[in-house]
């Protein structure tokens, strides 16, 4: 498998080229155009009924794309439901943590799994990661540029709960106010935060979904008294 990211980082592209037999899995929906070719099966992004369910809990769509190519050239072009950059990690054996929604596709070795998390809970950010782990290339997707902070043993780094695309499984975190108390929290206009801890990676996104929502609902049309 060979790919490479075009039109970054804010309208995204992921095209890969696969040789016969080989796979990928995708976010369903996430095609844009590919060789005739490329076969396409839907398949569930959990393990199991059980895995189903908490993809569908977290917001995650229950079935996933699965792209066989029959033939070697073939041609896959894939993009993310909204604009941003694409973020490529090889596992080998290792796992990462990455916020719901971010997943665009992965090798057909990585192991997909929804696991239930009270501090994402509590963070505002949903109840729900995505854990990736096993051996193979993964893509994540962000809303707007990506940037990369590796942290050293027992060093720590703040980031907005909004912010976060994810983080290596090394990584520990903690969810707190972005400021003393709760009045400061309240008028300096952030929230809570992740506070993170090293050794490892984490990926931080530019921007977040639910401070453009903010932004756009006074422009957004109003339910009248009659419907």
């Amino acid at each position: 498998m060979r790919y490479e990211i075009h039109h970054a980082p804010v309208f995204s592209t992921l095209h890969i080229i696969l040789d016969a037999q080989e796979q990928i899995k995708a976010e369903a929906g996430a095609m844009v155009a590919m060789s005739p070719s490329v076969e396409l099966q839907a398949k569930t992004t959990g393990k199991g009924f059980f895995g189903a369910i908490g993809a569908a809990l977290g917001g995650e769509n229950i079935f996933a794309s699965l792209f066989t190519a029959q033939e070697n050239g073939s041609e896959l072009i894939l993009a993310p439901s909204y604009p941003g950059d694409i973020l490529v990690v090889e596992l080998e054996g290792n796992g990462l943590f990455a916020q719901g929604g971010a997943w665009l596709a992965s090798s057909p070795d990585i192991e997909l799994q929804t696991k239930g998390s009270m501090k994402a809970l509590f963070s505002g950010e949903g109840l729900f990661l995505q854990h990736l782990h096993g051996r193979g290339m993964v893509f994540l997707s962000s809303y707007g540029a990506i940037i990369k902070k590796t942290l050293k043993a027992g060093e720590n780094y703040k980031v907005d709960a909004g912010h976060i695309v994810a983080f290596e499984e090394t990584v520990q975190y903690k969810i707190r106010t972005a400021s003393r108390g709760l009045m400061s929290s309240v008028f300096s206009g952030e929230g809570l935060v992740c506070e993170y801890y090293g050794p490892g990676t984490i990926w931080i996104q530019s921007r977040n979904l639910p401070s453009l929502a903010k932004v756009l609902e006074p422009y957004l049309p109003k339910p009248s008294a009659n419907s």
